[in-house]
């Protein structure tokens, strides 16, 4: 009895952490351009500067375009994670956590958790954006959420790792900084904006080292073909993976700064 009580306990403090975070990310402007903005503008205007040149027009860029920029807004999306953390626990907030008479890991739980449903708001973004352009996912809707669950228990997966680096870091600019770069590193050098066979064959190289690339392969394929590929259980046993490690290991920080 005492055990559940715990565990219900635990699940209100969350709940109520999680609930926080998402106010503060729709009360900041930079978090909100980051969620819903980003997306949005992303895939505008790749869409009309690479469409012509890649695929002959707009609307033949789209198929593969749309899983290219969901991918990039869910690492953009993931990696407010780690600055989010950083900045509460620099800010002296933890501390007050600390005197309220809630779980001492709720705060943590809080973030990670609201982080899934910011990933949701940044997929329908993208999505959203590439259907008003004329995208129509040829596998149906059932692939679209299939492809939604998978890249966004990727991106989740992620925010562990980025959540880990916030804990560790010494200012929410630094975090901000290694996650901009970690976001275009990863999403540039995959296939996200162009065809594999369209790469210089030492980009190709580093391009299918690069564990977005699977990712997003998955995702058109899916979406493009209504194809459950071996790429797309690949994707699904790395996430399971980042999280099994990360997961430890963040908890473990956490407890060690706070």
């Amino acid at each position: 009895m005492e055990m559940r009580t715990h565990q219900s306990h635990l699940i209100m403090n969350t709940g109520t952490m999680a609930y926080r975070n998402l106010l503060k990310t729709m009360h900041n402007p930079d978090k909100v351009l980051d969620v819903v903005v980003q997306p949005i503008l992303f895939m505008l205007m790749f869409s009309f500067l690479f469409g012509s040149a890649i695929a002959g027009n707009v609307h033949a860029y789209l198929p593969i375009i749309v899983p290219g920029i969901l991918m990039q807004s869910l690492l953009s999306a993931a990696s407010g994670s780690g600055s989010q953390i950083n900045e509460d626990l620099h800010s002296g907030i933890y501390d007050r956590f600390k005197s309220l008479p809630i779980a001492h890991i709720a705060p943590l739980a809080g973030q990670l958790f609201a982080d899934i449903l910011r990933l949701f708001i940044a997929a329908v973004a993208s999505l959203g954006t590439g259907f008003l352009l004329g995208w129509r996912p040829a596998g149906g809707f059932g692939w679209v959420v299939a492809v939604v669950l998978l890249d966004v228990f990727l991106g989740w997966a992620m925010s562990w790792i980025f959540a880990f680096y916030g804990i560790l870091a010494k200012s929410a600019t630094m975090v901000e900084s290694v996650s901009l770069m970690t976001m275009l590193v990863l999403s540039f050098l995959s296939t996200a904006f162009v065809p594999m066979n369209q790469l210089p064959q030492a980009m190709q190289v580093i391009v299918h080292l690069n564990p977005v690339t699977y990712v997003i392969q998955a995702s058109r394929m899916m979406l493009n073909h209504g194809v459950w590929t071996n790429q797309a259980w690949i994707v699904l046993g790395a996430g399971i993976v980042v999280v099994f490690i990360f997961a430890p290991l963040t908890v473990w920080a956490y407890n060690r700064k706070s």
